[in-house]
């Protein structure tokens, strides 16, 4: 109690200085909005009763542990292969179009895993042009062949891999070139192969940056809810959902949240534990650049291959059947119908993306002028939001809000005789919320990476000039950190263009966005139109892989 007062007596102080009040409350309003889906999710699963969860362990929920653990695994080891070794070749060896490949790596990053699904559906699924020729060329019936199936755990997991090996990739490849060349340089002086001088010097070096790449995929497999759905494979992911409208079972979703939340959480701390156990710094004075290893010949053909086949597959291949299933719809873009899904998906993401930068430099600007302990304490549990998936954010703000809607409600008709109705469930402003709580994160990462490079004299030369410390944010930061509002803003536009569980889950009645049309049209196998809003989305998605891509070519 002493403790918890002399915080207080703390906060109090530095409220009361000029400027700091409005902050320091916006700071602490914006962790506590990050925080409340996960208090709730587990307050209300606890108060569920075990029935529930005893339900669902003799029924779906080892299923659904199960498939989720085997999603997790495929995903890690087929991000982990494709992400370094292309990562590797791209970084230390020269090969015909390899500047292209550079570039060309990432750009699977812009595709939502569910349009993947839904174009590689449209060509391999037994109705697809694949199967049909296969059956036209050789005369074969239905069951007299045997044919991958594209609707399936594997395929999911292709799906995913595909889209998510960028993650890989992006970190890997910055730290081979941010490596010195001397461990390697010693290792091959010692007699090693390239490939040896690899495996035991110049991976080890990089495996905190590997294993956080690695992390971000598995968070983002977990958090899939599209791509599993339309394959019907059933994770904690679907559980949520199935169990929140089809059953109209509030109690089993939450439970089901937990467990989610749980599996996300269990990831992250491995991931510190392994990335403190796994620290290597460079105490050279100069730094040896990387030798680069040229390839000839059949080694090069390899290595095209290699690099060729992910974006093939993750980009150019879903590209053209995208566009070629969108030729073939009705469905018109132009549309008062269309415009409205798509003013809807901009509108969302604009909102969202004002709100999430204004809340994201609130803390990390407070955690700047005042590094005390509550501040930094605020700014890591906003960054939690990002490791929880979409529909436990869903759950975990419908619950606590729909409960104050019906107490306020009912206690205006009691008091008033007048009925306020649902103030905040299924408004537009909850959506934005769990927007906010999701994906404050990035915004976060965003403004105090190029907060970094404003030196503390400067804070100090304005509050000597009389400035308050918001002055000295308008006046001095926020022209330097231009670039980097834009980039938080540009990310959080996207990411919001694509979620998909927590908009289905949350979203106003009778108010759809390009994401949820898609998804609808898929469920209804109607996928030549789910192509036309998911090249939109796709179209969207390209706007920060073209920055992204840019960063890297600076790297060269």
């Amino acid at each position: 109690m002493v403790g918890f007062l002399s915080l207080l007596s703390r906060a109090s102080y530095f409220f009361s200085r000029s400027g700091a009040g409005f902050l320091g409350v916006l700071a602490y309003f914006s962790a506590a909005i990050c925080i409340i889906p996960i208090v709730s999710v587990i307050v209300f699963a606890l108060s569920g009763g075990t029935e529930t969860i005893i339900h669902l362990l003799d029924t779906v929920l080892l299923q659904y542990t199960a498939n989720t653990l085997i999603l997790i695994v495929l995903v890690s080891v087929g991000t982990l292969v494709i992400g370094c070794s292309t990562a590797w070749l791209v970084t230390m060896t020269r090969f015909p179009f390899v500047k292209v490949f550079e570039i060309a790596l990432i750009l699977p990053l812009s595709f939502p895993a569910y349009v993947l699904a839904y174009a590689y559906t449209h060509v391999f699924d037994h109705p697809g042009v694949v199967q049909s020729i296969l059956r036209e060329l050789t005369g074969w019936g239905p069951r007299d062949y045997w044919f991958p199936e594209i609707r399936s755990l594997g395929g999911a997991a292709l799906m995913l891999i595909l889209v998510f090996y960028p993650y890989v990739y992006l970190l890997a490849r910055a730290a081979f070139i941010q490596q010195s060349g001397r461990g390697f340089l010693t290792a091959r002086s010692l007699g090693k192969s390239a490939n040896s001088a690899f495996w035991r010097v110049s991976l080890p070096m990089a495996r905190p940056a590997i294993a956080a790449g690695v992390l971000l995929a598995v968070m983002e497999t977990i958090s899939d809810f599209g791509t599993v759905a339309y394959f019907g494979v059933q994770t904690l992911a679907t559980g949520i959902y199935t169990s929140w409208f089809s059953f109209a079972d509030r109690s089993g979703a939450a439970q089901i949240a937990i467990c989610l939340l749980s599996f996300a959480l269990l990831l992250v701390l491995l991931e510190r534990f392994q990335r403190g156990e796994s620290k290597f710094h460079d105490t050279s004075v100069g730094k040896t650049v990387m030798p680069s290893i040229k390839l000839v010949g059949l080694r090069a053909g390899f290595a095209m291959i290699i690099c060729g086949i992910p974006v093939f597959l993750g980009c150019l291949l879903p590209t053209i059947i995208l566009f070629e299933m969108a030729l073939g719809s009705e469905q018109n873009l132009l549309s008062r119908r269309y415009i409205g899904f798509i003013r809807n998906s901009f509108t969302l993401a604009a909102i969202a993306a004002a709100l999430t930068i204004i809340l994201a430099t609130s803390l990390g600007y407070f955690k700047r002028i005042y590094p005390i302990r509550s501040a930094k304490t605020a700014v890591n549990v906003a960054r939690l939001g990002y490791a929880i998936p979409g529909g436990v954010i869903a759950v975990g703000l419908i619950v606590p809000f729909a409960a104050f809607d019906n107490a306020l409600d009912a206690w205006m008709r009691e008091t008033f005789n007048y009925s306020t109705g649902l103030l905040f469930t299924g408004s537009i402003w909850l959506l934005v919320g769990a927007y906010i709580v999701r994906f404050m994160a990035p915004a976060l990462g965003a403004f105090e990476g190029g907060q970094s490079a404003v030196h503390t004299n400067l804070d100090a030369a304005s509050r000597s000039l009389g400035n308050t410390p918001l002055a000295t944010l308008r006046k001095v930061h926020m022209p330097i950190l231009i670039p980097s509002f834009l980039t938080a803003g540009l990310l959080v536009f996207v990411e919001v263009m694509k979620e998909l569980p927590a908009t289905l889950i949350m979203r106003p009645f009778n108010f759809d966005t390009l994401a949820v049309q898609a998804y609808r049209l898929a469920s209804d196998e109607r996928l030549e139109g789910a192509s036309v809003p998911s090249l939109v989305i796709v179209a969207a998605g390209l706007l920060p892989v073209i920055l992204i891509c840019r960063r890297v070519h600076q790297y060269r």
